[in-house]
């Protein structure tokens, strides 16, 4: 089993105006490599509440994988990519980089992607875009890892083309 963890990042939703549909997406897109949500949120997008929540999920649920919806672009607002930031001690940027290839192959407005991902203690954090469509093209490019990659940060797994002895 995976622990996840979504925050949505959206003033509407927030507010209780917009449904959101990434979030959820995201919980069901993750089933079949035995992801599971304990903890789920709607916050502003405001940079000390998205850090709030991260850390909170991070270090006090002590989930495996935290992915953030919405934030990412180049609105005033979008503010995610800079909250991850402020709480991540190590990037990871091949994982953001597999994301925007992939993106770029369906939209040359994907190098507008500002989404960042990276590890907070033994957590992994991914930011994602904030419509359901980006959502799932965006999870189809990184599914396969996902476990392996959490098996690593774990302790589980032996790192990528070694094996255990």
């Amino acid at each position: 089993m995976i622990t996840v963890g979504i925050i949505t990042a959206s003033d509407k939703g927030s507010k209780g105006e917009r449904t959101d549909k990434s979030g959820p997406l995201i919980g069901e897109m993750l089933e079949p490599i035995g992801g599971v949500v304990k903890e789920y949120m709607i916050v502003p997008d405001e940079r000390e509440k998205l850090a709030e929540g991260l850390i909170y999920m991070c270090d006090g649920a002590k989930l495996d994988i935290v992915f953030t919806t919405g934030g990412t672009g180049f609105s005033p607002r979008d503010v995610t990519p800079e909250a991850t930031l402020d709480v991540v001690e190590r990037l990871t940027p091949g994982i953001s980089e597999a994301i925007r290839m992939k993106s770029l192959s369906v939209t040359p407005k994907a190098m507008l992607s500002r989404a960042v991902s990276g590890i907070r203690k033994q957590t992994l954090i991914i930011n994602l875009p904030g419509s359901p469509k980006g959502v799932k093209e965006c999870l189809e490019v990184i599914l396969p890892v996902l476990s392996h990659g959490i098996g690593i940060l774990k302790g589980i797994d032996s790192e990528c083309g070694h094996d255990v002895k």
